[in-house]
Formats: structure tokens, C-alpha cells, sequence
């Protein structure tokens, strides 16, 4: 075996690092896909438990083993009283800053509350249920954490509605219209997965090692995280409400594009074209129409305008978020709720990814160049 280190760009730009059967995103042709399947055309015909066992299994369901697997779901989805009882706490010590503080304690302490064992020795059976039952728990786990923020009683999910339609009754309180379910069905579809982005490829690391289904997905909760991955859907319309008017658009742009300062919501390091979730999502807020949807869509059509006539040959689309936020903010979904329903997506997601390294027993561990002082060094005496 060869071991001369290879040198590759940073951030592993371009970089192949293994094979999956799970899906891809073609950035410059703006499509991805969720194995066989464009993930858009997914998104507007499939539920989310239909795409979860897309990727968990390899086939689409049909309309029986489609309903046997949402009821597995809907069973694995309530929480054990040790871990509702340690909810308030949890509550308390996560706020805006970090949204998915409370989600990823609630989720090692799960996993540790059910002596969730090594993914190394597990079938890979016992591995599949274990990651299935902590994701169908990532719902109520976030809905029960808002509600106990905003001093209200978390409401249980129910054994008769969907995983979708579940989400927005216990966040809400009430049970949703069908249009409100669809729509929230097809960002949760279209954000189930996307390449090997940080989070998803900190999942597969961690699984690499063998270690534990809630070790995983906390891991990648933590990559989620940061700014430069999961990013804030809210500050889309944080945005909105700042430019406030359609006369002031192009003063609020410009003003951005001279200082610098980042577009939220625009902009995506894979697609050099339209990004197709922002397309779809466009789609579902024109549905719902109204003053919110017609200034988002007149913002987005005019950035790339602006950004022409200040900076040529520097294109700019909207990603996932600038219509995500529009959609949620429709559906009555509170901000500070708008990362960890994006994570509630992404973690089915990272299950597929996890049962498919889980597979392979070769650990992943890159090497590093060292580029400090010479060594080795005599060591100084102490003075």
C-alpha cells in the first residue's frame, strides 16, 4: 500500500472521498437527486416517510408497506418519561444562539437513557431500528422544547397523523389543514438530504468509528450548527423585514454589496444555477399568495439586477433558505423554531448515510501536513 500523502484543496473542494448509492447534486446542471429519483419531483409527489424509506431501503414503497412503515414511525415517535421529565432543563439551556443545543442534549441523553450500543456490534437490523427510533423522535423532541420555552405544555404526537402533519400539531397545538402539510412536506423532502455536506459527512465519520446511532446524529447536529453550514433561515426574512418597502430594494442591496456583507438566503459553494429547492419552495409560497410571498419574489428577481450592474459576471441565486423561511413563516412556524425544523429533515437523511458507512468496516482518518517550527527541538529547561 502507497502511503504518500496526497495533497487536495481545502475544504476537500471536488474531493471523492467514497461511493454511495444514496444520491447527488449535479451543482452546474442545478438538479440533485435521492437515488434514482429527481429530489424536487420527490418532494411534490411522495410523503417524508415515503423518501425515508427510499433511503433506508432502496425502493419506494407501495401504498401498504408506505402505511406499515409511517405507523412504525408514529410508534417510535413519544418520548419515555425519564427524557419528557429532563425536557424543562433542556429548555432552559438552549436559546437563539443555538438552537440545536437542546435537541442534540436530548438526544444523547435518549440514546443513553436506552444503552444504545456501538453501531460495530450491531446487525445491521438492530442499527436501523435504533437510528430510526431516535430520528421519529426528533420531532417531538423539538416541538416539546419550544412549547416549554414559550411556557406552554408540550402536546404528545399523535398515533393517527403522519410525521409532517404530527410536527405542526405539536408545535402549533392544532391539528393543520392538508394545504399547510403539503407544503411543510415538501421542504422537509427537498432538505432530506444534499451531498456529502459537513453535517452529513460528520455523521459518517463518527460512523466510521462505530460508535452509537445518537453519537452520530448528535455529531452532525453539531456540524448543523455553525453558521457557515446550517446557516439561520430567518435571517431571510430578517432581511425582508429591513428593506421593508420595494422602494427601498435597491438602496438596502447596494448598500450590502458595497460594505461586503453577505445576502442571506442567496448564494450556494455547489450550484452555479438555480437552485432547485429554492424553485420548488417559490412555488408552494406563490400558492399561498399574499403582500409577504409578492415582496420576497420581487427582492429575489431584483438582486440579480443589482448585482450585474455592481459586480458583472458574478452570478447570485437564491438557496434553500430565502423561500424556506417565507414557507414556515406561512405555515405559523416561529423563527427561532426554523433551524430545527430544517434539522428534523436533515436527520432522516443522515440515517440513510449512516446505515451505509455502518457497512463499511474501514475507519476514516486522513492525515495532515505539519507546517510549524522544525522538530525535533531540544526540550528547554525550566527557568
Amino acid at each position: 500500500m502507497d502511503n504518500t500523502p496526497i495533497t487536495v484543496p481545502r475544504g476537500l473542494t471536488n474531493v471523492v472521498v467514497t461511493e454511495t448509492e444514496l444520491g447527488d447534486v449535479r451543482g452546474h446542471e442545478g438538479f440533485y437527486h435521492y437515488r434514482q429519483y429527481s429530489a424536487t419531483d420527490l418532494a411534490q409527489s411522495r410523503s417524508v416517510e415515503d423518501v425515508w424509506k427510499l433511503l433506508l431501503d432502496g425502493e419506494l414503497p407501495d401504498a401498504a408497506v408506505g402505511v406499515a412503515f409511517a405507523a412504525e414511525v408514529a410508534g417510535r415517535s413519544p418520548l419515555s418519561a425519564d427524557l419528557a421529565t429532563a425536557l424543562p432543563l433542556l429548555a432552559r439551556g438552549s436559546d437563539a444562539a443555538d438552537p440545536l443545543a437542546g435537541l442534540r442534549a436530548a438526544l444523547a441523553l435518549d440514546g443513553s437513557q436506552r444503552g444504545l450500543r456501538p453501531l460495530y456490534d450491531l446487525t445491521p437490523e438492530e442499527r436501523r431500528a435504533d437510528l430510526i427510533g431516535l430520528a421519529a423522535r426528533v420531532p417531538t423532541i423539538i416541538a416539546a422544547l419550544a412549547r416549554i420555552r414559550a411556557g406552554q405544555v408540550p402536546v404528545a404526537p399523535r398515533p393517527d397523523l403522519g410525521l409532517v402533519a404530527n410536527y405542526l400539531y405539536m408545535v402549533r397545538g392544532d391539528e393543520p389543514e392538508d394545504e399547510h402539510v403539503a407544503a411543510l412536506s415538501a421542504y422537509l423532502v427537498a432538505a432530506i438530504d444534499h451531498g456529502f455536506n459537513a453535517s452529513t459527512f460528520t455523521a459518517r465519520v463518527i460512523a466510521s468509528t462505530g460508535a452509537d446511532a445518537a453519537s452520530c446524529l448528535v455529531g452532525a447536529l453539531g456540524a448543523l450548527s455553525g453558521p457557515l453550514h446550517g446557516g439561520a433561515p430567518s435571517r431571510a426574512l430578517d432581511s425582508l423585514d429591513a428593506i421593508g418597502t420595494d422602494e427601498r430594494i435597491d438602496e438596502w442591496v447596494t448598500e450590502q454589496l458595497r460594505s461586503g456583507a453577505r445576502i442571506m438566503g442567496f448564494g450556494h459553494p455547489v450550484y452555479r444555477t438555480e437552485d432547485p429547492r429554492s424553485a420548488l419552495l417559490k412555488r408552494v409560497a406563490q400558492g399561498f399568495g399574499g403582500p409577504r410571498v409578492e415582496f420576497a419574489v420581487a427582492v429575489e428577481e431584483r438582486i440579480p439586477e443589482l448585482l450585474e450592474r455592481h459586480k458583472p459576471g458574478r452570478a447570485l441565486h437564491t438557496n434553500l433558505e430565502w423561500y424556506a423561511a417565507v414557507v414556515m413563516e406561512l405555515l405559523g412556524i416561529e423563527r427561532p423554531l426554523f433551524t430545527p425544523t430544517f434539522a428534523a429533515a436533515r436527520v432522516l437523511g443522515w440515517t440513510a448515510n449512516i446505515l451505509e458507512q455502518s457497512a463499511d468496516t474501514k475507519i476514516i482518518r486522513p492525515s495532515a501536513r505539519y507546517v510549524g517550527p522544525a522538530a525535533p527541538q531540544p526540550v528547554p529547561l525550566r527557568s
